[in-house]
């Protein structure tokens, strides 16, 4: 019988074939990741290099998943949830076929969908509890990576339950609505983000909470109501054996580097480009933002708008390899970020040698330390002088690559990372077992 592609986005089932006595040095660990593909963002990038980490430390981990799907080693078992996936790019906004609709949990995620919500973390967590739910004793312990839904709080009556709050994503609400043009497009954005609501309530629930700041931490805790005791503070990593200077690479003058892993205002793009525009008279620069930008959208307009299209280049998705030598190539990396809970690209960019201008937004300041400039956010004046100034002197460049490079082999270990998590695991499972 032919499968019908939109069904299941891959309908799997890979599980523990029996699962394995453990004990303090064994855990049998479920990873729980609604949006989950490395390219979507932070979520993936954690899931994937945490996963990873873990296994390397002997425990025994599996993936449970919606789309898109992880990129993840090929021994980690990954469990693709079915799910409609109507953010697919090559498909978006589809209308279901009435036999999809036929289960509750679809017809709620496309009625979600055509009001204008987010209803992935509701639907994926009803999804994940019936899969927990029929094999929840493979399990000793069940990681939810920021889904926050009623599903994933049900997990927590079968077993012990930890979850990962990157940052409040009430933050990213707040500065999307101040940032819509009109009336229409904030109660837009307000709808959009109906989930919080959720998530809110959901996470009060939840001890210990692992979050990867300090100031994600105390966001968190003042934005969701939540005692700041509830929380671990873990730091993200950065993997050094693909994040690393390649000295064979020539660094280019007045080249500047970006990321974009959302076309969104929190991640401040749009204060770069105009921070790049404000020196065209003073200084060319060749701005690389690595990622990609809606056709038609703000951001590309914003560019046709200030006459830096010849300056502009988007990368689209690009493989590891290339991504690195972007890095090579760059005199300067610019986190412009209004907000980040952690700021990936920011201690990324440092492991590969590349001096950094950031803002104060967020955790920022906690990755960059005293290695590299920090500016206000939403401050593209103050973009541009700190650009000017320092790719003005070589002296201060190589400094500041040097430093970076130090402070993030320092910190930045996902290795770490994954010993300290499994810290957090086993607090949990005695909480668990004396409750």
């Amino acid at each position: 019988m032919k499968k019908d592609r939109h069904l299941v986005y891959e309908k799997t089932s890979i599980r523990f074939m029996k699962k394995q006595a453990s004990g303090p040095d064994r855990l049998n660990i479920c990873l729980l990741s609604y949006r989950s593909n490395p390219h979507s963002g932070g979520q993936g990038i954690y899931l994937k290099n945490l996963a990873r980490e873990l296994k390397g430390l002997g425990h025994r981990v599996a993936v449970v998943a919606g789309p898109p799907g992880p990129e993840l080693p090929p021994d980690i078992p990954v469990n693709r949830i079915p799910g409609l996936d109507l953010y697919n790019p090559g498909d978006p906004f589809r209308t279901p076929k009435m036999k999809e609709l036929a289960d509750p949990v679809n017809l709620m995620e496309w009625l979600g969908v055509i009001t204008g919500g987010f209803p992935e973390p509701f639907t994926f967590g009803i999804r994940a509890y019936r899969f927990v739910a029929s094999c929840y004793r493979d399990f000793d312990i069940v990681h939810d990576n920021q889904g926050l839904s009623y599903g994933i709080h049900a997990i927590g009556e079968l077993l012990p339950l930890v979850a990962t709050i990157h940052h409040p994503i009430s933050v990213d609400r707040d500065i999307a609505v101040r940032n819509a043009p009109s009336i229409v497009r904030k109660v837009q954005q307000l709808r959009w983000h109906s989930f919080i609501g959720m998530q809110k309530r959901v996470a009060r629930s939840f001890s210990p909470i692992i979050t990867v700041s300090q100031s994600a931490r105390d966001d968190i805790a003042e934005q969701f109501g939540i005692d700041r005791k509830k929380f671990a503070v873990i730091s993200n990593g950065v993997d050094m054996s693909l994040f690393r200077p390649l000295s064979e690479i020539h660094r280019e003058k007045n080249r500047v580097i970006t990321i974009n892993s959302a076309d969104i205002p929190l991640k401040g793009l749009g204060y770069l480009l105009q921070a790049v525009a404000g020196l065209s008279d003073k200084r060319k620069l060749r701005l690389i933002v690595v990622g990609t930008s809606k056709k038609n959208g703000t951001i590309h307009r914003l560019i046709r708008n200030l006459g830096i299209g010849d300056q502009v280049t988007f990368t689209g998705r690009i493989d590891d390899a290339s991504f690195i030598r972007e890095y090579a190539r760059a005199e300067v990396a610019v986190i412009p970020s209004v907000y980040e809970g952690f700021g990936l690209p920011a201690a990324e960019a440092m492991a590969c040698g590349v001096p950094v201008i950031s803002t104060t937004g967020g955790a920022l300041p906690e990755v960059v330390g005293d290695a590299g400039i920090l500016v206000p956010p939403a401050d593209h004046e103050a973009l541009a002088g700190a650009m000017d100034d320092l790719l003005g002197n070589p002296t201060r460049l190589a400094e500041l690559g040097k430093a970076g490079l130090q402070r993030a082999r320092r910190y930045f270990s996902w290795r770490r990372t994954a010993e300290e998590t499994v810290g957090v695991y086993k607090e949990a499972i005695n909480d668990h077992l004396r409750s």
